[in-house]
């Protein structure tokens, strides 16, 4: 008799089934995503892709003993599931409910928190490592996919894991995507293998052959593994790379069947040394809508789950003005486009269709990406960078040392910056301002509506150095909040006698809703609009001389943004710095999470009102 998924005793109950009882339970969790994912929103079609592949790493592993790291983690809604969470589901992501990610705190079987990729290799490693000198006994494996693999972390990890002979399994799931389809060398190669039957079998026959020589002398030994080598590369143009890099290769093998799973996992459990599993996985299995558009499923809002239509109004959202921006943008020859792994979602699928000799997906490597635009400024293009703000943390180096020392005409568009809501600490993009404003050469602005934004971006391209615009995730504003056309200075957009407060970016819309509340309790209070955001900056200086107490707004945190820097360029003045605190921000809805840290519009209003009442 079938269960219902919520009664089972998991992990306990998978070790005792068998697999037509693992095959319906692969049916039954599909079914359990498609339903409780339509409700809350979150990571689809990534999830629906690894089901068979996860049921099989706890089938043969016993977590938490062993350990299972999870490369990005959004794809761990199944290891949840099969780890005894079923029923956090209704509040995943959700404001004080379960995170959408591996989380330490979350439970025993999360070993480690991610959120970013390229990092499973590196910290499976560093925890076998730590297994060997501790004398203990238990398997750690590293569950990453193909476009995870296209960033340098990995890449370093899995070089150093060859040379260590560390006992580890890592699990490459292979399914063509990251967010966007992948692209490089890599993933060229891996889509060869992925069609290489002949390898397989021929690799097969020619380890039973070894297996039956006896041992005959190290010198007819290497002969036989130098033949293997050859017919090898005669097959694969280029070698398997994780064999030359010390690892034992298994697969490919289809990731969506649990017996072929099964077998290669105890196969590399029983293995002295790192294997790499190399599983081939169909993103958005099982769900019609995310088999056909898997980049649309990969984080998404409530849907019908019969259609897979969104129930929510659409509506035009800051990436998607910056898209239509940047395509007219193109007229000009000399601009560039350039993005990690993020077309869709940043944006820039019309520039790709429109200039695609100018269009760049440089795989999941921003650093890479830096470099690169600064390659390309060097010889007079203007190259555009679009990365969310989370994930541009990770070139940090690279826009110090090669595009703000060299003064290089880069636009850095990031997108995502301040509170991004569900995803949580991983995602918000809240340390920008305060790593950006450290950058000598570099002008950074921030919209405060959708034609702002567009006008941004055509000044910044008349810039002859580095700029960032900075906006955030979610539908934008249309219309101009300030009526004037952006020239690269601040302006007041609401005079005002008894405060200020001087707004950066969209939290323009918040300084003028708790302007209003002020208004009714008497209390002038005058709205500056920072979109040009310089601490430094003269004319916000004078405005700080007038006399009325200054607030400081912005969806930064405190140390390093624009309110501790301006307030200590003036040296003094009656300013209070009104931020998000200096910690990282849980996962939950956007309005609640800038209510509980002071900065709605009402708390926003209180503030003013209490430092006003108190100066009279």
């Amino acid at each position: 008799m079938i269960k219902d998924i919520k009664d089972y005793d998991f992990p306990n109950d998978l070790k005792s089934m068998d697999t037509r009882e693992l095959s319906l339970l692969a049916v039954q969790l599909r079914e359990f995503l498609i339903d409780s994912v339509s409700e809350t929103g979150g990571h689809l079609a990534s999830n629906l892709g690894v089901v068979e592949l996860t049921i099989g790493l706890h089938k043969v592993f016993d977590s938490p003993k062993d350990k299972i790291v999870w490369d990005v983690g959004h794809q761990s809604y199944v290891h949840k599931i099969l780890t005894g969470r079923i029923g956090g589901f209704s509040s995943l992501r959700q404001t004080g409910g379960m995170s959408g990610f591996p989380k330490r705190a979350e439970s025993e079987h999360d070993v480690y928190d991610t959120g970013h990729s390229s990092t499973s290799i590196a910290a499976a490693m560093g925890i076998a490592s730590a297994r060997d000198i501790k004398g203990e006994d238990f398997n750690v494996v590293a569950v990453i996919g193909d476009g995870s693999l296209t960033g340098g972390p990995a890449f370093e990890a899995l070089n150093n894991l060859g040379d260590s002979g560390i006992k580890m399994t890592v699990v490459l799931n292979d399914n063509g995507m990251s967010i966007g389809r992948n692209t490089g060398g890599l993933s060229r190669h891996l889509g060869r293998l992925r069609t290489s039957e002949g390898y397989r079998l021929l690799k097969d026959e020619t380890k039973k052959l070894l297996e039956s020589i006896p041992v005959i002398g190290s010198g007819v030994k290497n002969a036989v593994g130098n033949a293997k080598d050859r017919i090898k590369y005669a097959i694969i143009s280029g070698g398997v790379i994780f064999e030359e890099l010390g690892l034992t290769y298994l697969g490919p093998i289809d990731g969506n069947d649990i017996d072929e799973v099964i077998s290669a996992l105890e196969q590399a459990k029983r293995a002295r040394g790192p294997v790499i599993i190399h599983t081939i996985t169909k993103k958005g299995k099982g769900f019609r809508p995310a088999e056909l558009n898997p980049e649309k499923f990969h984080g998404i809002g409530p849907f019908d789950p019969e259609t897979g239509a969104p129930r929510s109004k659409g509506g035009k959202t800051y990436s998607s003005i910056f898209g239509d921006a940047i395509a007219v943008a193109g007229k000009d020859p000399r601009v560039t486009a350039i993005t990690a792994a993020m077309k869709d979602a940043t944006g820039l699928a019309r520039f790709s269709e429109l200039y695609p000799d100018r269009f760049f997906d440089v795989g999941i490597a921003e650093a890479h990406g830096v470099i690169f635009a600064a390659g390309q400024a060097v010889q007079g293009l203007r190259p555009v960078v679009a990365i969310y703000s989370t994930f541009l943390q990770r070139a940090f180096d690279e826009m110090m040392e090669d595009v703000c020392l060299q003064d290089l005409p880069v636009i850095f568009a990031i997108d995502r910056a301040g509170i991004v809501g569900q995803d949580g600490e991983t995602h918000h993009g809240i340390f920008d301002l305060s790593y950006l404003l450290s950058m000598p050469n570099m002008r950074v602005f921030a919209p405060c509506d959708g034609v702002q934004l567009k006008e941004m971006l055509d000044y910044a391209l008349t810039l002859d150095g580095p700029c960032a615009i900075r906006y955030p995730r979610g539908k934008a504003v249309t219309g101009s909040l300030t009526g004037k056309v952006f020239n690269g200075m601040n302006t007041v957009v609401r005079e005002g006698s008894d405060a200020v407060i001087m707004a950066v970016g969209t939290t323009l819309q918040r300084a003028v809703t708790a302007s209003d509340i002020l208004a009714e309790r008497g209390i002038s209070c005058a709205v500056v609009n920072v979109g040009s955001v310089d601490p430094s900056d003269p004319y916000l200086a004078e405005i700080a001389a007038g006399g009325a107490p200054v607030f400081t707004l912005e969806d930064n945190v405190i140390s390093g943004g624009f309110g501790a820097s301006f307030k200590a360029s003036v040296n003094g003045g009656r300013i209070t710095v009104l931020a998000l605190p200096d910690k990282f921000i849980r996962h939950g809805d956007t309005e609640t999470l800038f209510r509980e840290c002071g900065l709605d519009p009402l708390s926003i209003a209180e503030r003013i009102a209490e430092e006003v009442e108190r100066e009279n």
